[in-house]
């Protein structure tokens, strides 16, 4: 059994960043980082490559799962912002969060991201806009890398840490147990090693196994919310004026109907809609890309609704799997309607879709959404979109596409210190897997974190 001083659990954006700063800090530390999924050139979607037009449930997932996690073939987006995007600041001060994604900024930029542009959300005329028509601008400053530029700095990351940090990818983590004498033991599909310290960095989609392990080792977790919503795409000239200011429009709504909170998500100019797949179940997002030659003629955004529960139900992911597995079921993956269509009480058909103005960039397959999200949810959706359609004049028209579902699943709040360790001495969680971070800038700032700390401890 091979011996480490580290093991880093997980190769997303909080592990990714980790592995760099442990790299860059003086230490002696004997490092490895393990992942279930691809190094990064092998991480290419099927859909994407042409060889199907629907997911076909790959296991691991190349969206999901890999070098960079999620975030690798997402559009690249940091949010540099303590005001969304999670809660880091509660732990370590929101002075130093900042300071951190800052960091984490010119790190990016060094590696060939210095070219992308540094978007503020701070727009006075969009704000007073937004506040005349009863809705809410969050305020970030945004850098979008693009999903071509973000692969290329992760390459340049990983050229980088590859002699220092041990990887090994393609390797499930099955088991950890804690010795007596404090060291882990971390059983995988691949081999047994141990650590002295071992750190939880994987991310959203291993929200099931962090909770698995969490829940061996008697660590508290607080169960967290769930977001339900569709993928909005539209005539990127509909929200030209927002896109062009502020880039990613983080606009909060709160209906008048149910006082729900509904907020514009994952917004990508030019981009295309992509489906996902998430321990199994197939949901949608969205990409868009910095070169403009692999611009399309749309914009595409999520539209949430925020989901919290009370006693005696707990288990909140389960509930938005078991609307997306419902989508599923209907549509073989992914749903697709028509607005007009939806607010007229029928299903969008092939034929319908057919005379439909707005050019669809995903295959899915029309239905109607009203048999899959729940009245509720869906009926905050429809106001949301009439309340854009004031400050974006056509949001609301009828070949505006929705496409169903999108679940943001939040991973149970892990109890940390103020250093991300758990109960059990050396061992941390951190990034989105910890559910402190729901964002990929304050998840790679508290990998950043979590290095120095150990690095102090291995020179």
């Amino acid at each position: 059994m091979k011996k480490y001083d580290i093991i880093i659990a997980g190769a997303g954006a909080s592990g990714v960043f980790m592995s760099y700063e442990l790299t860059k800090e003086k230490n002696q530390a004997k490092i490895l980082m393990i992942d279930k999924g691809a190094p990064l050139e092998k991480r290419v979607c099927p859909i994407k490559a042409g060889k199907t037009k629907n997911c076909i449930k790959c296991s691991p997932c190349h969206i999901m799962n890999g070098y960079g996690g999620a975030g690798t073939l997402s559009d690249g987006k940091y949010n540099i912002t303590t005001q969304f995007g999670g809660d880091l600041h509660r732990y370590v001060g929101t002075d130093h969060a900042m300071e951190l994604m800052e960091y984490v900024d010119s790190v990016l930029c060094a590696m060939g991201g210095s070219d992308a542009k540094l978007y503020s959300t701070a727009n006075s005329d969009l704000k007073t806009r937004c506040l005349q028509n009863n809705l809410h601008l969050l305020e970030a400053k945004v850098r979008h890398l693009g999903t071509d530029r973000n692969v290329q700095i992760l390459g340049k990351i990983f050229e980088y840490i590859k002699e220092r940090i041990d990887t090994q990818f393609y390797t499930t983590i099955e088991d950890v147990a804690v010795m007596d004498d404090g060291t882990f033991h971390v059983l995988t599909d691949k081999g047994q090693f141990a650590c002295d310290k071992l750190v939880l960095a994987t991310g959203r989609s291993g929200s099931k196994w962090i909770a698995k392990i969490c829940d061996e080792l008697g660590i508290e977790q607080k169960k967290n919310r769930v977001d339900i919503g569709v993928r909005v795409e539209l005539p990127a000239e509909v929200f030209k004026d927002i896109t062009d200011a502020v880039y990613e429009g983080k606009i909060v709504y709160k209906t008048d109907r149910y006082n729900d909170m509904v907020r514009t998500f994952c917004m990508n100019p030019y981009g295309e809609v992509v489906s996902e797949n998430t321990n199994g179940i197939v949901t949608v997002n969205g990409h868009s890309y910095a070169d403009p030659n692999l611009h399309t003629e749309n914009t595409n955004f999520a539209l949430l609704v925020s989901n919290k529960f009370t006693e005696p139900f707990e288990d909140s992911n389960e509930y938005g799997e078991s609307i997306a597995r419902l989508s599923n079921m209907l549509g073989g993956g992914v749903l697709l309607q028509r607005f007009g269509d939806l607010v007229k009480g029928r299903r969008s058909s092939e034929r319908r879709m057919e005379k439909c103005f707005t050019r669809q960039t995903l295959a899915a397959t029309p239905g109607d959404l009203s048999l899959v999200i729940p009245k509720r949810q869906l009926d905050s959706i429809i106001e949301m979109i009439y309340a854009l359609d004031k400050i974006a004049p056509g949001t609301a028209n009828e070949d505006t596409l929705l496409y169903g579902v999108e679940v943001k699943f939040y991973n149970s709040k892990v109890h940390v210190d103020k250093n991300l360790q758990t109960k059990i001495p050396g061992l941390y969680a951190l990034g989105d897997g910890s559910g402190v971070t729901h964002s990929l800038s304050q998840a790679s700032a508290s990998g950043v974190y979590v290095a120095r700390i150990l690095a102090k401890q291995y020179q």
